[in-house]
Parts: structure tokens; sequence; C-alpha cells
């Protein structure tokens, strides 16, 4: 091997090398330093603006009157409350179910065809009154003081989207499903804590934040990520989104690892979009620039990277023991991955799991790449909903104390 050939190997595996581990661990480190140092605190009070809620439904007859149910049975005062319901081309009795209805403070809206969730929350933010808008998908249960404590930080004039903290229920669950989505959902949640304590997260739980009704801003209607550009946009109008811990909300990850597979393939290619649908995120006009690229869009190159640090790492190995060890690393990570996906002992699983959320992780933006650039048709068609979790007592009771009319 000539010394240019052996150079550019060398070039590729350590560049390769380092951007994979900054992007996995540098900038996450970097992020939680920088909030721990100089963290950026917010105003929180009691405030009681008025609040329309929307939800946007697709075939949700089973869930549906025990959402309106719980959002009726919210911790805030009814009258400065209304829900606007947009069922998004149901099939499946939820139009029935909405005429039904005869609460006041219910809205509902029959959309014949369904366009998708993006299209269904445009409709939605028209028909909108309240000075805060909140969010809301069929399946979450929100603690009763959820929304009171969301908009508590509307005291803070800086702000402009909240959203609260999300606990996930795993009952039923797979234990590689467990092992893997609970992983990455604690790292994940970490970060975007992290990036509240110094700005704001690039992204927030989709199924449960407020917005002031003034900075919501219309979206397109192939849009996967709403709860990502719809943030950004009120931050783009230089306010801050934040995360209150104090908010809870409960819902529940996808049951097994194919369907988890399935939920990162769609948020993945929703990242791929985002940049199509908003090319602004990577100008001056996006604060959030560097940690955008830091956090979201360097893991979309990973799996490229990973090709790069095994082939070039595989052709160095030879004579040299320091590049054939990180070859036997690399193998170890993916065997470990495999073993875990192979074989049902528990404490294999839970070892594994970590390698089996990068190894998922990276596979899923190959596919996302794929769907988003080859496959034909309407990209938000690529997402089976997940499931709801079982009724529990708390539900049970909920649906005893039903306001009138619902």
């Amino acid at each position: 091997m000539n010394g240019a050939i052996h150079l550019t190997l060398v070039c590729a595996f350590w560049g390769a090398l380092a951007l994979t581990l900054y992007t996995y661990v540098g900038y996450p480190v970097w992020i939680y330093s920088c909030g721990r140092w100089n963290p950026r605190e917010w105003r929180q009070a009691p405030i009681w603006p008025t609040v329309s809620i929307i939800l946007v439904v697709h075939n949700g007859a089973a869930l549906l009157r025990r959402q309106i149910n719980r959002l009726l049975s919210l911790d805030y005062p009814p009258n400065l409350v209304d829900i606007i319901v947009v069922s998004d081309g149901s099939t499946d009795g939820t139009h029935e179910i909405l005429k039904s209805i005869r609460h006041p403070a219910v809205k509902s809206i029959p959309c014949p065809e369904r366009r998708g969730k993006a299209s269904g929350v445009n409709v939605g933010m028209q028909n909108a009154k309240g000075e805060i808008v909140l969010f809301v998908d069929i399946r979450p249960s929100p603690a009763r003081n959820a929304l009171k404590l969301l908009v508590s930080n509307f005291a803070d004039p800086h702000v402009g989207c909240v959203t609260g903290e999300l606990v996930l229920r795993d009952e039923s669950h797979t234990a590689g499903a467990k092992a893997v989505g609970g992983f990455y959902w604690r790292y994940e949640q970490w970060i975007r804590k992290c990036e509240s304590q110094v700005d704001s997260p690039l992204g927030v739980y989709g199924g449960f934040y407020v917005v002031r009704r003034d900075l919501t801003r219309p979206l397109p209607e192939a849009t996967i990520l709403d709860d990502m550009l719809q943030p950004l946009s009120v931050i783009r109008q230089g306010y801050r989104s934040v995360i209150d811990v104090r908010a809870r909300v409960y819902d529940v990850w996808p049951t097994n690892l194919q369907s988890e597979f399935n939920r990162k393939v769609r948020t993945l290619a929703g990242n791929f979009q985002l940049l199509q649908l908003a090319p602004w995120l990577l100008s001056r006009e996006n604060r959030l620039r560097f940690e955008l690229i830091s956090h979201k869009l360097l893991r979309l190159v990973v799996p490229a990277l990973l090709v790069v640090l095994l082939s070039s790492g595989v052709l160095l190995a030879i004579g040299s023991r320091l590049y054939a060890m990180a070859v036997a690393a690399q193998l170890l990570v993916y065997t470990l991955a495999a073993l875990g996906a192979c074989c049902g002992l528990p404490i294999l699983v839970r070892i594994a799991g970590a390698a089996r959320a990068f190894c998922m992780m990276n596979a899923a933006i190959v596919v996302a790449f794929y769907k988003l650039f080859f496959r034909r048709g309407i990209l938000w068609k690529i997402w089976i909903p997940t499931g709801s979790f079982p009724a529990t007592a708390e539900d049970d009771d909920e649906a005893t104390r039903a306001p009138a009319g619902v």
C-alpha cells in the first residue's frame, strides 16, 4: 500500500470515527455542559388565558369518547376551553360519534377525504379562537393538572411553545422493545432537556404541547414532523420552546421491535423531509442551526460513516494491531445487536439494548432515505399508528364521570 492511499485511509477512518463520536457523545456532552454551567431560566406563574384544543383523528372511534372525556376533565376553567375535533377521512364510525356529542365546548369538523395530520391541524387552527392552542393526539393520557402547568410557562413573554414530561408505559411490550425503545427514549429525552436549559429543544412531544395562537403557522400538507416544524417556526420568530417536567402526559411506545423500527423510519424520513419543506432551517434565520446539524442532521450521515469506518479499518488492520482492535470492536457491537435479536435470554437482551438501538437507528435511516426519495405516493402514509394501551382504573373512572353530552 503506497503512502498516499494509506494516508487517505487513515484520514477517512479517523474522520468517520470523530464525526460518529461527536454525533452520539460529543454533542450531548457539550449541550449538557452548557446547560449546567449557564442555564437559561424562564418565568412560571399561574395565568388563565383561553385555550383551544385541536385533536386530529383518523379512525379513532375506539378511543374518541375517552379522550374527549379526559380533555374535558382537565383541571382548567371550563369556560376558557374549547375542543376542536377534526376527523381526517375516518371510515370507522368516528364521524357518527362526533355527531352524537352535544357538549357545548366540543366542535367537530368531519373531513370526507383523508389528507393527513398536517392538513387536519391546519383546519383546526383556522377554527381556533383561544389565545393558546393545545395540540393533542387521541392516544395520550395527560395528568389532570398538565394543561394549567404548561400554560403557566407563558407568564414569560419570551416563551412561545411548551411541552411536558412524557412518561412511557410498557405494558404488554416484548423484552426487546423495552430494552431498545426505553434506552433510546431516555437518551433522547435527556438531550432535549439539556437543549431546553440552554435555549430550546429542536422538537417536542407531538401528542401534547401548547403554542401561542398568534405564533402558529400553517403546515405544508405533506408534513410528517409537525412537532418539529411548528416549534421551530415559533423559535424563528424570536421566542423559546421549553420543557416543563412538572406537566406529565402518559403514552405508550410500540409493543414490538418491528413497530418501533417503523416509528423510527417515519421520524427519520421526517428529518430528511424538513430540509425540503423548510430550507430556512439551514440559514441564519434559524438560531438553532448548529444544534439542528449536531443533534439531527449528522445522524442522517452516520450509516455512511459506519461503512467508511469498517472498510477503511479492515484495510488498515493488515499489519496494525490498533486498527485490528478497532475492527473487532465494531464487529462486537454488531454481534451483540444480532445476538440480542436472536436470543431470548433477558440478561442478554438488556446488555445488547444499546447496541440494538444504535444499529436499529442506522438501519432505519437507510430505509427512511429510500422511502423519501424513491417511494411513490404520499409520504405520511408510510406510518402505521401505534395501538392504544389497555384501559386503566383511571380511565374507567373517567368514563363513569363523563361530562353531559359526551
